[in-house]
């Protein structure tokens, strides 16, 4: 289900949200889907419950989940997240497609960059 790097520079909680965020934008994980209670996931993936409490606030607080009191954390309805973090993802490609070209980078070249990270095993 979710994969820790203990070995990598970004921070376990935010590992666990992109993981769950990952699971649910990929519809992994359906809407009203109930998560893991913290300690559940904390003993699966084996860190502090604090820090999947840290990631559970967060992704309620982006809404990606939502807490029903005494009863746990469940999958908010992914349609409207997917649509949001689509255009996010999109905003992000278009700056960064200005700045290769502001740095002088010919089309075709962007092209094959963009050709590198679609078919990765072709280069």
């Amino acid at each position: 289900m979710i994969q820790i790097d203990n070995n990598s520079s970004k921070a376990l909680y935010e590992q666990v949200y992109e993981e769950i965020q990952r699971l649910i934008l990929s519809r992994a994980l359906k809407p009203d889907e109930k998560l893991p209670s913290v300690r559940e996931l904390a003993a699966m993936v084996k860190i502090n419950p604090n820090t999947i409490q840290k990631a559970y606030k967060s992704l309620e607080e982006d809404n990606y989940i939502y807490t029903v009191k005494g009863k746990g954390n469940f999958v908010n309805n992914t349609v409207e997240l997917r649509n949001v973090y689509r255009r996010n993802t999109e905003e992000k490609l278009n700056e960064a497609v200005c700045s290769l070209k502001n740095l002088g980078l010919k089309d075709d070249y962007i092209v094959e960059l963009v050709e590198e990270v679609l078919n990765p095993s072709k280069g």
